[in-house]
């Protein structure tokens, strides 16, 4: 028979996911990535931040597929491996309708992306994932990834080249997700997403932090409490959306998708 399953993760984003590289430099704390490739002997918990580019995939083709693609999900778009993914999303662009880019975004790369895909910007969404407006809260959490102000440059930058934004807060890193909401709502066309972090503490551990204070501070300030009345707040504006991780707290709908046969 067959069984619904609920939609969460990437899955309320996109029907597919494709990557070109193991490993990611911004090596964020709570990566789910760097957990599940510890987990499977793929990486380690020191040389996550060490890329390697599947130059196979790089170089072979790219099948269609039936819906959305979602680009990358399990490593970023970092400026040393640029010319690679300008490459893949050429062949992306080549073989789907529709990309869905999301990265905690470099300017050089988002700036090198919008010059060489202006004639496919109907065809890409760029969803720029900004969990905090504090650097200092940034700089802990994702030790690699750019600044706020870069990634508002960026989002910024998308959306006066004429591209389609969105932004992920998904997830939300400290209690002043509205300082964000009200820096990007300006340049978003689409949509911004407002999300937990999901298994933190469980995720730290295999991804070799050991001191999980901020984690359980962070928790408690993403108590059941305090999502429903994030969702008081932003429930009437219609360009927030809400990740799964918040509408089992505030009792939506989850969708959900047939499963296989079991």
């Amino acid at each position: 028979m067959r069984q619904d399953r609920a939609v969460f993760g990437t899955g309320e984003w996109a029907q597919f996911t494709t990557n070109i590289i193991t490993g990611c430099k911004h090596d964020c704390k709570y990566c789910y990535a760097k957990s599940m490739a510890i987990r499977f002997g793929r990486k380690s918990k020191t040389d996550w931040k060490d890329e390697v580019v599947n130059k196979v995939k790089c170089e072979g083709r790219v099948s269609r597929k039936g819906g959305r693609v979602m680009y990358p999900s399990t490593h970023d778009i970092y400026p040393d491996n640029l010319a690679y993914h300008l490459d893949f999303l050429t062949k992306l662009l080549q073989a789907h309708d529709e990309i869905l880019i999301v990265t905690k975004p470099h300017l050089e790369c988002v700036k090198a992306i919008c010059d060489k895909f202006q004639s496919e910007k109907a065809r890409i969404l760029f969803r720029f994932t900004i969990g905090s407006a504090d650097n200092e809260v940034l700089k802990y959490w994702e030790e690699g990834a750019p600044t706020f102000e870069e990634r508002l440059e960026s989002l910024r930058w998308a959306f006066k080249q004429g591209f389609r934004t969105s932004v992920s807060c998904e997830p939300m890193l400290d209690r002043n997700i509205g300082k964000v909401i009200t820096a990007v709502s300006r340049y978003v066309t689409d949509t911004i997403w407002l999300g937990k972090a999901n298994m933190l503490i469980a995720r730290l551990k295999i991804n070799g932090v050991a001191d999980v204070s901020r984690a359980k501070q962070l928790q408690e300030w993403q108590n059941d409490d305090a999502i429903k009345a994030l969702y008081e707040t932003y429930k009437n504006v219609s360009i927030i959306k809400w990740k799964e991780s918040i509408k089992k707290v505030v009792g939506l709908e989850i969708p959900t998708v047939k499963g296989k046969d079991i």
